[in-house]
């Protein structure tokens, strides 16, 4: 079932509480069948678009990404273009996006159509022969998306999930809760070079925050990570 989506406008911010005026009705019958009729307090996702317009280094990154998929399929650049754009209109029901210079699509447009690419390409194992020093290493969904498709974030090769939260020496990584650390896709030559010099050298060398993520209890398992999760989905 799709997720329901209004935009809106912010009108007050306290803590953390915040005020929106939604541009449109929100359709309450069908909000109830999602939560069975019980929406007295229904969970929400609050997102605020990045409003600057594409960067060069957006512009930059698709167009080397669609060339890697040209290597890759043989297919030309400008008919990969039209087809991840119109990929995209489907995806945003009906958006168009523009990378030209003066449009007024904006970073969070960009972002958007550039995780498309991602995606197909980690979906379909294309090779990041050309832009994969280019790809946006702090943002949390590139992170996401290698750890799903077991991608190295550094040189995109087959990787190992890294644990930043270090688990204790002979423990039994089964029965711990990963959902509750911080996590790296690294390959076994990266994953080795984090545990030589330690986070913050690595994470200099390589200009890419080691923070890391944390990833749901679904994903986890896909991936294979076996832990303790007890009852969680």
């Amino acid at each position: 079932m799709q997720d329901l989506a209004y935009h809106g406008l912010a009108d007050a911010y306290r803590g953390d509480k915040l005020t929106v005026t939604l541009l449109d009705r929100i359709n309450l019958e069908r909000l109830k069948t999602y939560y069975n009729g019980q929406i007295e307090r229904p969970e929400v996702e609050v997102i605020f678009p990045d409003p600057r317009k594409v960067t060069k280094k957006q512009r930059a990154l698709y167009y080397a990404l669609l060339g890697n998929i040209y290597d890759w399929s043989g297919e030309t650049v400008e008919f990969l273009d039209e087809w991840f754009k119109a990929q995209y209109t489907v995806q945003t029901l009906g958006d168009v996006i523009s990378l030209r210079n003066g449009t007024t699509s904006t970073v969070s447009d960009a972002t958007k159509l550039i995780e498309i690419v991602i995606d197909f390409m980690f979906d379909w194992q294309v090779p990041f022969r050309r832009g994969y020093e280019l790809l946006p290493k702090d943002e949390g969904w590139f992170l996401y998306s290698c750890c799903k498709h077991r991608a190295c974030c550094i040189c995109g090769k087959h990787a190992d999930i890294h644990h930043l939260d270090v688990i204790g020496m002979g423990m039994d990584r089964t029965k711990v809760d990963h959902t509750k650390r911080h996590v790296l896709p690294l390959c076994r030559k990266h994953h080795g070079e984090i545990e030589q010099h330690g986070n913050e050298v690595f994470g200099q060398k390589y200009k890419i925050p080691t923070t890391g993520i944390k990833l749901d209890v679904e994903t986890l398992r896909k991936i294979g990570v076996k832990g303790n999760y007890g009852q969680q989905a």
